[in-house]
């Protein structure tokens, strides 16, 4: 019986690629660098600090200056969102037919809190989800299962009574590896190929063509 749905945020509730592709651009900018679009696709759906680490390299030498490119990239960010905010077509009304057939919701993202609340906020219905876990909140990204091992939890759910919906191979890889199903969303920057490798129980292009129904029919 399905009891449970954790949703990644970025390419899932929120289509954030070209607004965290923007920022990111612009921090690069402020720093002499280029950063393309195919460069930041390799890295999209990692965490701020993971991506700062591998394109700036020793060009950082402290876990401080990596912070205050993190806080930069993604105060970079939220201005953009807040002022063009790009919900995910369907995202709206898959919450909350979830929500009146009685399914725990939850947020497991590899995103700042700050950048989770604020996309909450403007989906207008923060007081659905009964856990969110941001990546300030787990000491392992995606492919590691910790982050929605950590949102079963906290709803008092089991990991194979839960479905991750998700738009990156990482977060795939981390709902099996947490024992749960995994939809993969082909959002922006997302190919079939890319999430084949992978395996998803159920792949889609929208979040239109997820329903209850199709959901509990997976941890049948």
């Amino acid at each position: 019986m399905l009891e449970a749905v954790i949703f990644d945020m970025d390419g899932v509730l929120i289509d954030s690629f070209r607004a965290h592709f923007e920022s990111w651009r612009a921090l690069a900018r402020e720093h002499g660098l280029e950063m393309t679009e195919s460069r930041f696709t390799e890295t999209f759906g990692r965490t701020s600090r993971e991506i700062v680490r591998h394109f700036w390299g020793n060009a950082v030498e402290s876990n401080d200056e990596i912070d205050r490119l993190d806080r930069r990239k993604e105060a970079l960010y939220r201005d953009l969102v807040s002022r063009n905010f790009p919900v995910m077509d369907g995202a709206v009304e898959l919450v909350d037919e979830l929500h009146r057939e009685g399914i725990a919701l939850a947020v497991g993202s590899s995103g700042p809190p700050e950048n989770i609340d604020l996309a909450l906020d403007m989906l207008g219905r923060p007081a659905l989800f009964g856990a969110v876990v941001t990546g300030m909140q787990v000491t392992r990204g995606k492919p590691d299962p910790q982050v929605f091992e950590l949102a079963a939890s906290r709803l008092g759910v089991r990991p194979f009574r839960c479905v991750v919906v998700e738009d990156a191979p990482a977060g795939v890889e981390a709902a099996h590896r947490a024992g749960m199903k995994a939809v993969a969303l082909l959002s922006t920057g997302r190919t079939e190929d890319d999430l084949r490798t992978v395996g998803p129980d159920l792949t889609v292009s929208s979040l239109r063509a997820i329903s209850v129904q199709r959901l509990r029919s997976l941890v049948r």
